[in-house]
């Protein structure tokens, strides 16, 4: 018998899928945007980094976040049809899906949803030149009020939200462009007080493919929308190595830029910038990329309870997101959301080996997918464990040197997970595969892009 996740999984149809510009590119490309991504990506970085190193860095990062986190899910989830945590129970095992991915995106969704309400909140309360310390009332109201009402508009209406993602990314898309020129004459002039190429690099790599760990993992779920192979090399192309230079690179040179042209600048933080260009322009940048964050936090609520729902079917969908929700404000409103970067460890930490174990799945496997595995894959766990002690080495009580030069963590928890489940599994320690047939499953349809070969990738 299959768990009701797999049981009652139907394969996306040739018919409701859709052209990469149309859904992969724009999605990603709305995460990249969203301002958590980018508020502290200078931080830590580009007081070491030159310009160029800085720039290298993040193509490499979005580039790697392509190749390695999302191009097998996502060709799985077009060959299938089947959503990620269906995809997963071959690396995990029908009973160990349960936990990874199944429960740990959700989990995962609502630290970012944490993360969204912190900056939501000070960017609203900065708008009005209000104070927005942790613990403040001013935050924890805001912080309430935004929280509850993003969780219900991603539990009631979502559907109305992805009508109108284009138009709210195109907020920060042009704010980010603003805000360069604003800086950009003081660029030229920018050089790093503390040299260090090395530390930049791969502290940029870290942030990077840390942000981008749990959406590349979820190209399973964009992968089943496209049509053919093509659609998820052109959508995982644009939406995320192109999206990660835009994104990323922008407002590296504009934090380097406004620390040329105003020296008191006291942090790296881009929202430190833009307090700094002040006026009624500053002002309205505040609360532009608080509307540009309504998306991004719809979706991580909509996700969080898609997960819980999913995986716990006795709790109604309304009361997980909710309960979530309520852990979300508490972690923003005392301020331990804002610690983006440790955040972002912790994401790579988790999936970095989850895909890297999906990874060595889909070319074991022959790059197709063989159906879920019996009860626990207990190759796929010991995968994760290896991986995620490994990515997680920066956040342990470690020497500096061992702090440094673990980075970039995420990559080595990847490589790790890869590593590991390769040779478990060759040495045959995976259990059985379920035919779905004969579960009661039906089948999937491979896509259309199998067809004349088209799929082989």
């Amino acid at each position: 018998m299959l768990p009701d996740y797999i049981a009652k999984a139907s394969p996306n149809p040739p018919t409701k899928r859709a052209p990469w510009y149309a859904n992969t590119a724009p999605s990603y490309a709305g995460v990249f945007l969203w301002i958590g991504f980018y508020n502290a990506i200078a931080i830590g970085t580009l007081v070491h980094a030159s310009i160029l190193v800085s720039i290298l860095a993040v193509a490499a990062g979005g580039l790697l976040s392509y190749a390695l986190y999302y191009y097998a899910p996502a060709m799985l989830g077009m060959k299938t049809g089947f959503p990620l945590y269906v995809i997963g129970s071959s690396t995990f095992g029908t009973k160990g899906g349960y936990l990874m991915p199944g429960l740990l995106m959700g989990a995962l969704q609502i630290g970012w949803f944490a993360v969204g309400t912190y900056l939501a909140a000070t960017y609203i309360l900065g708008g009005i030149h209000s104070g927005a310390k942790p613990g403040s009332l001013a935050l924890v109201v805001t912080g309430i009020v935004w929280g509850y009402v993003m969780a219900y508009i991603g539990a009631k209406g979502i559907q109305y939200v992805a009508k109108l993602s284009l138009f709210l990314n195109l907020i920060p898309f042009l704010m980010l462009l603003v805000v360069f020129f604003k800086t950009s004459p003081g660029l030229a002039a920018y050089t790093p007080p503390e040299p260090n190429s090395f530390l930049a690099f791969a502290t940029l790599l870290q942030i990077v493919i840390g942000f981008s760990a749990t959406a590349c993992a979820a190209g399973a779920d964009f992968g089943m929308n496209n049509r053919n192979a093509s659609d998820v090399r052109l959508g995982g192309l644009t939406g995320i190595a192109l999206a990660t230079v835009y994104a990323g690179c922008l407002p590296l040179l504009s934090v380097a830029g406004a620390h040329v042209l105003n020296p008191n600048l006291s942090t790296y933080s881009y929202d430190s910038v833009i307090g700094g260009i002040g006026g009624s322009l500053g002002t309205a940048m505040f609360f532009l990329f608080a509307i540009a964050s309504i998306g991004p936090a719809c979706f991580c609520a909509f996700i969080a309870g898609n997960s819980f729902s999913t995986m716990i079917p006795g709790v109604p969908r309304i009361s997980s997101m909710m309960i979530g929700c309520t852990v979300s404000i508490v972690l923003a409103v005392t301020g331990v959301a804002a610690d983006l970067i440790g955040f972002f460890t912790i994401v790579g930490a988790s999936f970095g080996p989850i895909c890297g174990a999906m990874a060595a799945d889909y070319l074991l496997s022959g790059k197709q997918w063989k159906g879920p595995r019996q009860g626990i894959n207990r190759v796929g766990y010991v995968a994760w464990a290896v991986g995620f002690i490994i990515g997680i080495l920066p956040n342990l009580p470690v020497s500096a040197e061992i702090k440094t030069y673990s980075q970039p963590a995420v990559l080595y928890s990847f490589i790790a997970g890869f590593i590991v489940y390769s040779v478990l599994a060759k040495a045959g320690l995976e259990p059985g595969t379920i035919p779905l047939e004969e579960a009661g499953v039906r089948a999937p349809t491979g896509g259309p892009g199998n067809k004349r070969g088209r799929a082989t990738a």
